[in-house]
C-alpha cells in the first residue's frame, strides 16, 4: 500500500496504486504493540520528549506498550467499555501517546480535545460525545472540572500529574493498581476508533467519527508530501496540537505507524527561533509546518535561518502559500515546501511533491494516489477542466469518516451521491493541479486553524452587554485571517463614546478567551447599530466583509 517511487511520475504511480486494507485492524496495535512485541524493534525509540526544563526523556516501543497496557486496564477499571468514548485534553507529552493507544486497543472511542478550549467549548464536546472518563494534566485539570459541572452523568477525571482537583483520579495511583499486559480488542477497520470535531458555519461544532481505516487511508497523504517518507533517520515534529487531526493523523499516528520516532514539544506560544534550536537539537528531518508557524520564520532575517536546521521534507497545510513563501523555503531552508489539502473529514486527499512535478504557486497540487478527488456540480456531474465547482471526493475511500456523531442529518448532508463534498469551491486544470477558489461556507482559517463562526457567535451572543452579533475573517498578513466580531450592543450608546467601547470590545474579547478558546477570539470588534439581512432576515456576511 505504500507509494512506489521507482515508477517514477505521479501519474505511474497513481495507476501502480492500490489499497490494502485489512477486514480486521486496530491503531493501537499497529502503531506500537507490533513494535513492541518484534525483538528487533521493541528498543527502538517511539517518542522523545523534551520537556519546558529542557530535560529530553526517551520512550522505547517497548517503554510504550507497558504503559498504554497500564492506562487501558486502568480505565476498564474506571468501566470503560468497547464503543465508550474516552476524552484526551492533553498537549504534547508522553501520557497523550500512552492514551491514544490505549483507548484504541480497548476497542474505545478516542476523543482528542484542544488544550486553548475554554469552558463552554469543553462542556458542548464532552455531553455531546457523552465521555465517560477524560484524561487531563495540572494545568487543565480546574477548568475541566468546571466545565463539566453541568453534565449528567459527569464523566471521570483523570489526572497526569500529582496534585490534582478534588474528585479527580490521579493517573499514578490508577496505573499501580493496574496489571501491565493487556490484550487488545479484535476490530474490524470499519469499527469506530476516533471523534474529532470540526467547526462548520451556523449551529454546534460536529464530531466527524473515524474508524481504525483512517490511519490507513491518511498513509499515501503523508508518503507524498514527505518524500516517500519513511526512510533511514527520520525523525517527525510538528508544532501543530495533537488534538487536531493534522497533529495527530498527519505526524504522530503515520510516525508511529512506520516504526519511526516522534518528537514531543508543545511551547506554549510558538517561537520561531526556538522552534529552529529544537529542530536542531534533535536533528528533526521531517516537519509539518502550519503556514502561520513558516511566516513567523520566515520573518527573521535570512542570515539566521540558513544552515540552523538539515531538514529532509516539510509539509504545510491549511492555507494557500505564495511564491514568495514556496521560493524561501527552498533557497533559506533548503528544502521544498509541499503544500497539502484535506479536512477533518477526509484528510490529506491532495498534495505536492516537488520531485515528481513542478510546484504551481497557487494550487493545492494534484490527487493524492489511491484518493479520487473531482470538481462537481450540485448535481454530482463531474465538471470539466477549468471549469469552476465543488471540490469533492469519490467513497468509498479509507479516509472519508463515518458519520457526524449523533446528527444523521448533517452526515447525509456532507454527501452527493457517492461524491463527499468538502465544502470548497475550485477547478482542475488538463495537467490535473486543483485550484481553490473559495469557500461556499463561512469558515475561518486563522493560523492554520479552521473556526466556525457560529461556536463563536453562540458564546458572545451570552454576554449580558450583546444584542446580536455576526462573526467572519477578515484578511490578515500573518494569520490569513483573523476573527471580527460585529456587535449591536444592548445600550446603543456605546456607538458614541469610543472609550467606553474599547474598554467593552476588550472585556468581550477576555469573554471570548474564557468562555470558548484562545485560538478562536475575536482579534477585532466593532459595534454598529444593526446588523445588514437579507430580506428574509438572514446575515449579510459579504456586507460585513466590505466594512472597514
Amino acid at each position: 500500500m505504500a507509494l512506489d517511487a521507482s515508477l517514477g511520475s505521479h501519474e505511474a504511480i497513481s495507476q501502480g496504486f492500490r489499497w490494502d486494507i485489512p477486514p480486521r485492524f486496530n491503531i493501537g496495535v499497529a502503531v506500537c504493540d507490533r513494535w513492541a512485541l518484534n525483538p528487533t524493534t521493541a528498543s527502538s525509540p517511539a517518542l522523545i520528549v523534551e520537556g519546558t526544563d529542557g530535560t529530553t526523556q526517551i520512550t522505547t516501543f517497548a517503554a510504550l506498550k507497558v504503559e498504554s497496557d497500564r492506562v487501558a486496564n486502568g480505565l476498564a477499571g474506571l468501566g470503560v467499555k468497547r464503543g465508550d468514548r474516552v476524552a484526551i485534553l492533553l498537549p504534547q507529552r508522553r501520557e497523550t501517546v500512552a492514551a491514544h493507544v490505549a483507548i484504541y486497543k480497548m476497542g474505545a472511542v478516542a476523543v482528542p480535545l484542544f488544550t486553548l478550549f475554554g469552558q463552554d467549548a469543553l462542556t458542548y464536546r464532552l455531553g455531546n460525545c457523552g465521555a465517560s472518563v477524560v484524561l487531563t494534566d495540572g494545568a487543565n485539570a480546574a477548568r475541566l472540572m468546571e466545565a463539566i459541572a453541568p453534565l449528567s452523568p459527569r464523566p471521570k477525571v483523570v489526572v497526569v500529574d500529582p496534585g490534582g482537583p478534588a474528585g479527580a483520579i490521579d493517573l499514578a495511583d490508577l496505573l499501580a493498581r493496574s496489571a501491565s499486559d493487556f490484550s487488545p480488542v479484535d476490530t474490524a477497520a470499519d469499527d469506530p476508533a476516533l471523534i474529532i470535531y470540526t467547526s462548520g458555519t451556523t449551529g454546534k461544532p460536529k464530531g466527524a467519527l473515524h474508524a481504525h481505516r483512517v490511519l490507513l487511508g491518511h498513509l499515501p497523504g503523508v508518503e507524498m508530501p514527505h518524500d516517500f517518507f519513511p526512510r533511514e533517520g527520520d525523525l517527525f515534529w510538528t508544532p501543530a496540537d495533537w488534538a487536531w487531526i493534522g497533529g495527530l493523523l498527519d505526524v504522530l499516528l503515520p510516525s508511529l505507524f512506520h516504526g519511526k520516532p516522534v518528537l514531543a514539544h508543545r511551547a506554549a506560544k510558538f517561537d520561531p527561533d526556538a522552534a529552529l534550536d529544537l529542530m536542531a537539537r534533535h536533528r528533526v528531518r521531517n516537519v509539518f509546518m502550519p503556514p502561520t508557524a513558516l511566516r513567523m520564520i520566515r520573518h527573521l532575517p535570512d542570515e539566521r535561518v540558513r544552515g540552523r536546521v538539515a531538514l529532509r521534507s516539510l509539509g504545510s497545510g491549511g492555507e494557500t502559500l505564495g511564491r514568495d513563501l514556496l521560493d524561501w523555503g527552498t533557497e533559506v531552508l533548503g528544502v521544498p515546501i509541499n503544500e497539502f489539502y484535506g479536512q477533518t473529514e477526509c484528510n490529506l486527499v491532495v498534495a505536492n511533491n516537488a520531485a515528481l512535478f513542478p510546484t504551481r504557486p497557487g494550487a493545492m497540487g494534484k490527487a493524492v494516489p489511491g484518493h479520487r478527488v473531482a470538481i462537481i456540480g450540485e448535481d454530482g456531474r463531474e465538471k470539466a477542466d477549468g471549469e469552476l465547482g465543488l471540490v469533492a471526493i469519490a467513497r468509498p475511500d479509507p479516509v472519508i469518516f463515518l458519520e457526524y456523531w449523533n446528527n444523521p442529518e448533517a452526515t447525509a448532508g456532507k454527501f452527493i451521491g457517492d461524491w463527499l463534498v468538502t465544502g470548497d469551491m475550485g477547478h482542475r486544470d488538463p495537467e490535473g493541479y486543483l485550484w481553490f477558489k473559495g469557500r461556499d461556507d463561512d469558515v475561518i482559517t486563522s493560523a492554520g486553524y479552521r473556526i466556525g463562526p457560529g461556536e463563536v457567535e453562540d458564546v458572545l451572543s451570552t454576554h449580558p452587554a450583546v444584542a446580536q452579533v455576526a462573526v467572519v475573517g477578515m484578511p490578515d498578513p500573518e494569520r490569513t485571517e483573523v476573527v471580527k466580531a460585529f456587535i449591536v450592543p444592548k445600550d446603543l450608546k456605546v456607538l458614541d463614546d469610543p472609550e467606553r467601547a474599547a474598554r467593552l470590545g476588550r472585556e468581550i474579547q477576555d469573554f471570548a478567551k474564557t468562555r470558548h478558546a484562545a485560538h478562536a477570539y475575536p482579534r477585532q470588534i466593532a459595534f454598529l447599530e444593526a446588523l445588514p439581512t437579507t430580506a428574509t432576515g438572514k446575515i449579510r456576511r459579504k456586507d460585513l466583509r466590505e466594512l472597514t
